[in-house]
């Protein structure tokens, strides 16, 4: 279904690429930009200060997500799943990507940013939860991805979060 979405206006596939590969940037802008301004960073009379006191924070939400993208390309090397477009004839992609495709790296990446962000503000979490979901969506019907690709790349991003969090909260905040 989401394969025929692709190629049937080019209305529509500016908005596929839009979400598969432009709004992946926005999303990390919005990450920091939360970050920042949710802490009252930059709005501070020393932000330098108030930076120090949150930096762990932020440390946690982008290693989460840099470990589960560093994670998703070396299980790719485990499964050598092919894309859709390869496999296919009638699949024809949007993107040009190339290697293997399970897990899906933004997929896994952004779920762990999403999660990362949702251990420590709950509604957040929830906003960037939906904008994995798009992007993973936009790259299903960009033909660069089955839909089990996204689901494993999700669960590992989901994983990776938790572990990095309960590292955390074990080691960092058991010797404190």
């Amino acid at each position: 279904m989401f394969y025929n979405l692709a190629h049937r206006s080019v209305f529509l596939d500016k908005i596929i690429v839009f979400f598969a590969q432009i709004f992946p940037y926005l999303v990390i802008l919005l990450a920091v930009t939360f970050l920042f301004f949710h802490h009252e960073i930059f709005s501070a009379k020393e932000p330098f200060k108030a930076f120090q006191q949150k930096w762990r924070e932020i440390v946690i939400v982008f290693f989460s997500g840099c470990l589960a993208w560093v994670l998703a390309y070396v299980l790719k090397f485990f499964f050598h799943t092919a894309r859709p477009f390869v496999m296919f004839q009638n699949v024809q992609n949007l993107l040009p990507e190339s290697g293997f495709s399970f897990p899906s790296g933004h997929a896994t990446f952004y779920m762990a940013l999403a999660f990362a962000i949702f251990f420590s503000h709950k509604k957040a979490g929830y906003w960037f939860m939906f904008f994995a979901l798009l992007i993973g969506l936009a790259r299903i019907a960009a033909g660069v991805h089955f839909p089990i690709d996204i689901l494993g790349g999700f669960f590992l991003g989901i994983l990776t979060a938790y572990l990095v969090r309960f590292l955390y909260n074990k080691v960092i905040l058991s010797q404190n």
